[in-house]
């Protein structure tokens, strides 16, 4: 059985930092990609950062150079360190395994 668990949410000042983990069991870890997407209210879900079976990464332009994804192999754990946080960044995020398993999400909150 497959399962992404997120955690690593919260309320966070501007300017502040979070950083996302997502535990995967049940899969190959490693083959292909995991991402992050996040989704606010009323709009679609979009992506947020993946990283690929090569250690490749790709980011949204929204998110370049304050965002950075990274894995632990043999944790099978995904993270997501978010510096800098902005309002526009309140989302619910989720964990991703190539586009077809997903997490249940973890809310994120940047307000002063």
């Amino acid at each position: 059985q497959v399962q992404l668990v997120e955690s690593g949410g919260g309320l966070v000042q501007p300017g502040g930092s979070l950083r996302l983990s997502c535990a995967a069991s049940g899969i190959i870890f490693s083959i292909y990609y995991m991402g992050w997407y996040r989704q606010a209210p009323g709009k679609q879900r979009e992506l947020v950062a993946r990283i690929f079976s090569s250690g490749s990464t790709n980011y949204a332009d929204s998110v370049m150079g304050r965002f950075a994804i990274s894995r632990d192999t043999a944790k099978n754990t995904v993270y997501l360190q978010m510096n800098s946080l902005k309002p526009e960044d309140t989302a619910v995020y989720y964990c991703t395994h190539n586009g077809a398993y997903w997490g249940q999400g973890t809310q994120v909150t940047v307000s002063s």
